[in-house]
Parts: C-alpha cells; structure tokens; sequence
C-alpha cells in the first residue's frame, strides 16, 4: 500500500495520545479515504470553492495532462448555459427560475436556483479550456435543479435554505435563490471550528484557510495539492455529525454523480486515462457503494424530473453576494481575488479564459492530443505533514504600498489620517503577523493592522477601514452580463430606451432628461420607464419630475436610472415573458385573480391597466373581476380606497368616452346594493373604523345619483340609515350628518344637538371624536362644511380653558389621524368665514348669529306673494325648517298693496300692448 507508513505513524500517535475510543480509527480511515479516492482509474481532482490554491493547481494540471472529457460537479440541466460565460464580465451566476410549480409545494414558489462564477475559481478553468480547446468534451454530472428541490423535505414551507449557509437572504444579487457551489469545504462540527480559530489566531473561517491551506498549496505540485485536498476533506467527512439530513443528501449526489460518470463512459467509450472528474474535495472522499467506475459498481436509481417548467439564464454576481450567500467573511472572496491574481504572475502562469471574455484579454487555446503521460501515484502527504511550510518572506514594498493608499484612501473619506498613521499600519501588520506564526503579513494582518491604528470613535463617512481595505485589496468587483446573453425581453428593454442616450450597462445612476414635447420620439422610452417603474424594485428606475396618472400627461420628465446595477431584476421578468407588455398583463391579471384580492387591488389594476397597456378588453376583464370581488367581500376595511379609486375611473371615462362601460356600471350598483347592507353593521362593528363608514357614506351619497339612473332604489339607503344605531361618538356624528344629508335632520336641530355636546360636562372629553365624525361626513356631505366651522367656533368661545387646554391634544392628534385629507377643507372655510384683518375682529360678528338676527328683524313682505304664501304655508315652512329657520308669519295689510294696481290702472297702454303681443288682440284692462 503506498500510505501504509503514514497510516503507521499516525495510528500510533493516535494511539499514544489516546489509547482507546475513536482517534485511531478515524486517522485510520483518513489515510483508506486517500488511498481510495487515488487508486480510481478515473482522475479525481479536488477542488474548494473560490479558492486560488485550486485554480493554480487546475491550471497546471489541464496544461499537463490536456483531458478530453472533463466531468463537472454542477446541475446537470444548467450546461446550455456556459457558452453564453463568454459574452459576460465575470463574476456572474448561472440560474434556474420556476413560477409555475408542478409536482412541488406551492407555498414554495417561485423556486431559485444560482450557481455562482469568479474567474479564480477551478471551475471556471475546466469551464474555459473545454469550451475553447477543439475535440474536448464537459459533462455536468450532479443533479439537476429540480433534483435539488425534490431532495427537500416536503414539510419545509418557503423556499429551502441555501447548501452551506444556514442564511441566504443576504445576499443583495442572488435575492432568496439556493446557492450552488462546487467544493463546499468546510467544518460541519462547530466544536471543530471553533477549535481551529481559536489555535490558529484567527478571528473567522477564511482567514484560516488562507493561512493553512492556500498559502503551503499554492506553491505545491499537482500530487501534494491533491492528497492535502482529499485528506482535508475525509476529516471534515468524519467529523461531521454522522446521519445528518444534509450528510444524506451528499451521499446520494456522489451516487448520482458516479451513476452519470459510468453511463457516460458505456455509451461513448472514452478512454478513463483522458478524463477528469472535478468535485469538491468533500466528495472526493466519499465512501458510498456506487463509487468508482471498476466493472460490477451498482448504480443509482435516479427519480424522474417533476413536470415544473424551468426557465435558465445568467445574472450578474459579485464579490460580496458570494459571501453573503455561503457564509463567507466579508471581503473574503475579493482578497482571494487578489491573491489569484498576484499568484498567476509570480507563477508566470497562463490562465485560461473564454475566448472574447469582456474585461480580459483574448487567451491562446491550448491544443488537446499532447498529453502527458501520467506518473505513477507516490506518497507526498507524509514529506508535507513532516515539514514546516515554506515562509515567504516579508515584501516590504508590496506593504508600504498598501499602506500608503490606505491612509490617502482614508483621507478621502473623512478620516483624520498622516504620515504616522502609514507608519504605524506598517509596524503593527508586521507585529501581527508574528504574532500569528507568519513571517509576511496577510491581507487580514493588514487590515486588522488599518483598523487598530486608523479607526478612531467614530466613522466620518459612509465607509469604515475596513470596508477601505477590501476596496483598496480589489473592492466588491460586480459582473455584468452581456447584450447577446440576455433574454429576448431584456434586450427589448436595452433596444426601446436606446434613444434616450445613455449608457445603460453602466452601475452608477444617471439621470435621463425627456423632453417629450420637443422629441416626441421620446413617447415610448417614457411608457417603457413607467412600466418598469410598476414591475422592477425602487431604485431601478426613478422618476424625478413628471407623473403618470389618469387625465395627466407630462410635456417633460427627469428620471435617474440605475439599469445596470438592477440588471438581475431586468434578467428575471425574461422568465415571466417576452416583452413588458406581457410581463404587466400577467402581473395584474395574476393580482386580481389572487387570494388575498380585494376590490381595491382590482380597481388598481384597472387603472395601471388604462395606464400601461390601453387594451379596452382586457381592462373590461379586469373591472368585471372587481365586481364580484365587491359582491363577495364581507368587510369594509379597504372602503376608501375603493371610493377614491372608483371616483377617479369614473371622472376619466366621463372626460374620454361618451359612456360608461358595463363594468362601471355594475361596480356602482352593485356597490351601492353592498354598502346599504353592510351600513347598519358597519355602524356598530367596533373593528370597522369612522373613515371606513364615512368612506360607505361617500361612495353612496356621491354615487346616488348615477346609481339611480341605472335602477337602484333610494328606499333602500333610507332604510339602512334608519336601522343603524350606533353608540361611538365619531359614527354618531356620522350617522347625525346621513340623516341631515337624507333630510331627515334639519340643520336647526343639528345646531341643538351640537349645544347640546358643549354643555354636557360628561360628554366634553368626546367631542374630538364628535368633531371627527363630522369632518368625516364632509366628504359624503360638503353643505356641512359651514355647520361644522361653527361648532368648532361655538366649542373654542364656550368651553373653559381647563377643560379646553387637555381637550386639544386629543383634538389635534384625532383629527391628523382620522381626518387630514379634509382639514385644508375646513380650514378654507374658516378662511372665507372669519375677517382677514386683525382691525375688523372686533367688529365681526359670526354670520350664523347674524342670519339669525336679521331674520328676526325682517319687514314683512308686500304685495300679494304674501297673503298667497300665507294662504299656502307648506312650501314656505319646509323651506325654513331645512335652512334652520323659525316660520314665523308677518302678513301686510290689503291695503298696503293696492300701489301697484292704481297706477297700471291709470297708465294702462304698457300693460294694454303687452297684452297685445300674447294674446294678439287689443284686449283692455278691467
């Protein structure tokens, strides 16, 4: 056996420091994984995620051995997608999106599924020498994404959570996708991290393995890199909690994976000497019984796929995505990076890159069919466990060129830094890293060093020194995708704003300047902002000046546009359909059709449907939906939505059409039949609130009219006013204000009851609720508005100021909760009310007193309008009764109006001709 004397060494040690339980066995089986995993025919090589170590060592291999199948652990169904890598700036993520979910919970959807890319990682290297070299072949062998989701444990509601991040909802680009990575490397028994961390003087996770496994690999051949790799993997194996749903799940992807390898190899008949088989150094320890592909290996029985649609393409990543999404340390991913980059040079390697890759150069294909012959498998983890790792040595130029920009990059945003604070980074980088065991500082040494000696109470700006030093290491790099690997609908959106201008591919914002009155043909990049406004998050597109509304149309607008930064959300309505139009139809008719859809959202969707789409069917569809969501509901929660909703659609089809649609008429009658039922109820409801009733109150009093020309009966309104019996002081005021609206009141006893209010100690506390309830009867009943401009009069003249003073707080607070809409209502009124001039407030007299004076002071009137009206005093008395007015009768004398008559008799030829003209004879006075 070729390991049998490291198995030796380290059963004994084991055995030594522990001579019984479990250690032995497990050095025991570290070494038999190893062993396993080199003595397959089919090459293994494993790699970490986003790791530089793995991408010099994949570099280095293809070069040497040039396969000419390459097997990948990836999705299976995202291949078609990685030739489009090339049209693309890395990093971006490969993805899978379902909506339309079949055979999965519903509660689930829509399901997500990214794959993150960096150019330093190992895959993206296998990925860019299949694709550009001639006569090789890549082979994606892990379960497909709908697999994934098959695998999840039907009881779990929501999406499941990412594989190796127990949160991924931070990251900002992926949104809430399960996160892909290939060679998830990392300890599932936290007592072992913890003892890691703590031992090797490090704050997290991706500061030790810089220390301890990329810094001794970086520099290792392709056989140390490769044993170190399994050996690591087979501990975290063995060490992680044993029948876990997550350690389950692996098990049955290395089969899967296996069983994909052996079909292929029987149906093509590759030669296994020129394949490789690139997996996460987890798995390349594997241990199930599918492993291998030696002749009598059982296969795995792999379940058939769901009927859910899946929909793929690319989207962009970043740095800081990537991190949030696998639990990486903040500024990890842009360190390793950098450390990438820094390795390649030194190694004056080539790395291999997609032809015509955006934010690269053009690299030379590397030729298959000179292989290397592989050399024979020898021991190289005992030579590497036995020795210290190599120590670079300190660079100090490297150094004092980060510091230096660190502390100008402080300067820049607010930090108080100098020359000394240079110094000082320098000094204390180097004490750390001794401190730690190295003798060249780290990028972690150098900011813990930036953070100790420049960050001081507080931060100046946006940015702390921490942040400064990942932006000065290579900042969070964003990938973007590009024009040709873009789904139809995105470049549609790109095509149809392309006359504004602007560079849209750019991250930053900038502000777009339509002037559609000069340029009309700037009319439909304008209609395609506002669309995207409706669908894309705030941000995206944002209007500075100009509005869309019914009956507005802007002559110019000013918008700041972020496409690029939003790019993801651009990507993803491709999924939904092929152009906006269609993604907006989809998206109201999907709303209305909803749950939890409710009248309201339906005359929204309505109105956003005359906005965007200006299709008189599918808005006819829409409306008619409203309807029977009206009919349907039981409550009246969203009432003034609908009033203010239905008021504006209204008013717009009266000022476009010269009728109403069948919709609309429907949606008053049957509105007006729905709110008359719910009144009485709605008045004692205690959860139904005063603006909800007013809101029923307004739509029936506003809409009386229309709905009685459409064949609606007013008994009905007057009924349900006369059955409701409400005990809040705000909806007694309302009901007070229906039953004047109705006629029911006179304004004269409205004013009584008023008094009455203000005179009731024991009621005084609730006359702010009282005033509320009458400030909201103004919109169902705006004659109000002068009653209710008295009542606050008569309440600030008469009432104390120890009972006024505690009643304005509740005062104040009332009305800017219930009623702000309608105070500048009642505060015009007040202005037309009360004197404009401090010099005439004196003099003012409040004019319900003076009506009430003049009133009593009154000539009786003359002529014989008087003794007819007296003789007939019905009219005259309701009239009065209506206006608040006593009926009092002061009739003339007959002799007092018998002026008139003497003098047409004395003087009759004006009446004589008149009477000519009407009657066309010479009639005389009598």
């Amino acid at each position: 056996m070729i390991f049998d004397e490291l198995r030796t060494q380290l059963v004994g040690a084991a055995t030594a420091l522990a001579d019984r339980g479990a250690v032995p066995e497990i050095l025991a089986g570290i070494v038999d994984d190893v062993d396993r995993a080199l003595r397959e025919e089919l090459e293994i090589f494993p790699v970490c995620h986003h790791s530089p170590a793995s991408g010099l060592a994949m570099v280095r291999r293809l070069r040497e051995k040039q396969p000419k199948v390459i097997y990948l652990e990836l999705c299976e169904d995202l291949g078609p997608l990685l030739t489009e890598l090339r049209n693309c700036r890395l990093p971006v993520a490969l993805q899978a999106f379902a909506s339309q979910l079949d055979g999965f919970p519903q509660e689930w959807g829509p399901l997500s599924i990214v794959a993150p890319i960096t150019e330093a990682s190992a895959e993206y290297q296998a990925i860019a020498y299949a694709l550009d070299t001639p006569g090789v072949e890549l082979v994606l062998v892990d379960r497909s994404t709908d697999h994934v989701f098959q695998w999840q444990p039907q009881d779990e509601a929501g999406t499941p959570p990412a594989e190796g991040s127990e949160e991924s909802e931070d990251a900002d680009l992926h949104g809430d996708a399960v996160g892909i990575e290939i060679g998830d490397l990392r300890p599932r028994f936290a007592e072992l991290e913890e003892h890691l961390l703590h031992h090797g003087k490090v704050r997290h996770w991706s500061e030790w393995w810089d220390q301890y496994v990329e810094q001794p690999l970086a520099g290792a051949d392709y056989e140390t890199y490769r044993q170190v790799m399994v050996l690591i993997g087979s501990l975290f194996r063995r060490l992680a909690p044993s029948g876990s749903r997550r350690v389950r799940v692996d098990e049955d992807r290395e089969r899967y994976m296996w069983t994909r390898m052996r079909e292929h190899l029987a149906r093509t008949g590759v030669d296994k000497g020129a394949c490789l088989y690139v997996c996460g150094a987890f798995h390349a320890a594997s241990r199930v019984e599918e492993f291998g592909t030696a002749a009598g290996v059982p296969d795995f029985e792999i379940s058939p796929r769901t009927a859910t649609k899946w929909l793929y393409g690319l989207i962009p990543s970043s740095h800081s995505a990537i991190e949030g999404q696998f639990g990486l340390a903040s500024g990890s991913v842009s360190i390793a990076a950098a450390t990438w980059q820094k390795a390649v040079t030194r190694a004056k390697l080539t790395p291999f890159q997609l032809s015509g890759q955006k934010g690269s150069r053009k690299r030379k294909a590397v030729a298959a069919g000179t292989a290397a012959a592989d050399e024979p498998v020898a021991d190289k983890l005992t030579g590497f466990l036995a020795s210290p790792p190599a120590l670079d040595a300190l660079d100090e130029e490297e150094l004092l060129g980060w510091c230096v920009d660190i502390v100008r990059l402080a300067r820049r945003n607010g930090y108080l830094a100098s020359t000394a604070d240079a110094i000082a980074v320098f000094e204390t980088s180097i004490l750390l890293a001794g401190m730690r065991n190295r003798a060249r500082p780290t990028p972690y040494d150098f900011q813990d060093a930036a953070v100790t000696c420049i960050e001081k109470d507080s931060v100046p700006g946006r940015r702390d020194v921490r942040r400064l030093c990942e932006i000065l290491l290579g900042g969070d790099r964003v990938g973007q995708v590009g024009y040709e690997a873009l789904p139809p609908l995105a470049q549609d959106v790109y095509d149809r704003l392309a006359p504004i201008g602007l560079d849209l591919t750019r991250a930053t914002v900038q502000r777009a300047l339509l002037d559609l009155a000069g340029r009309p043909e700037l009319g439909p990049a304008s209609h395609l902002l506002w669309m995207l406004r409706y669908l894309l998050p705030d941000g995206a597109v944002r209007p500075i000046m100009g509005t869309r509304r019914l009956g507005e149309k802007s002559i110019q607008e000013s918008w700041d546009l972020s496409i690029g930064k939003h790019q993801r959300y651009i990507i993803e309505l491709g999924y939904e359909g092929v152009t906006v139009e269609q993604v907006v139809e989809q998206r109201l008719r999907r709303s209305v059709w909803a749950h939890d859809a409710t009248a309201a959202v339906a005359l929204r969707a309505v109105e956003d449907s005359i906005l965007f789409l200006g299709s008189r069917r599918f808005t006819d569809e829409l409306g008619a939906r409203a309807v029977e969501l009206l009919a349907a509901e039981r409550t009246v929660d969203e009432a003034p939505e609908v009033l203010k909703r239905i008021r504006r659609l209204l008013a717009h089809y009266r000022a476009t059409e010269p009728t109403l649609p069948a919709w609309a008429e429907s949606f008053v009658t049957a509105g007006y039949a729905h709110y008359c039922t719910l009144l009485p109820t709605a008045f004692v409801d205690d959860e139904t609130g005063v603006r909800q009733v007013a809101a029923m109150l307004g739509f029936l009093f506003t809409m009386e009219g229309l709905a009685l020309a459409l064949g609606c009966d007013r008994a009905q309104l007057e009924l349900a006013v006369r059955q409701s019996h409400p005990e809040s002081p705000g909806k007694v005021a309302l009901l007070w204000s229906a039953h004047h609206q109705l006629g029911l009141l006179p304004l004269a006893d409205l004013r009584a009851r008023g008094a009455e209010l203000l005179a009731n100690p024991l009621v005084v506390p609730s006359v702010p609720q009282y005033l509320s309830g009458f400030i909201q009867a103004l919109d169902p009943a705006p004659k109000l508005t002068p009653f209710v401009v008295e009542f606050m009069s008569n309440a600030f003249a008469k009432l104390p100021d120890p009972v006024l003073l505690p009643w304005l707080p509740t005062l104040i607070t009332t009305l800017r909760d219930q009623a702000s809409e309608l105070v500048p209502l009642l505060i015009r009124e007040a202005g037309r009310t009360f004197p404009a001039g401090l010099a005439a407030v004196d003099a003012f007299v409040p004019p319900w007193r003076a009506t009430r004076a003049a009133a009593a002071v009154a000539a009786p009137a003359t002529g014989p309008v008087g003794p007819f009206l007296a003789a007939h005093p019905a009219t005259t008395e309701a009239l009065a009764a209506a206006l608040g007015l006593p009926a009092t009768w002061h009739v003339a004398e007959a002799g007092a109006g018998a002026g008139p008559l003497a003098l047409l008799g004395d003087f009759p030829a004006t009446a004589e001709a008149l009477a000519g003209v009407l009657t066309g004879s010479g009639a005389r006075m009598g």
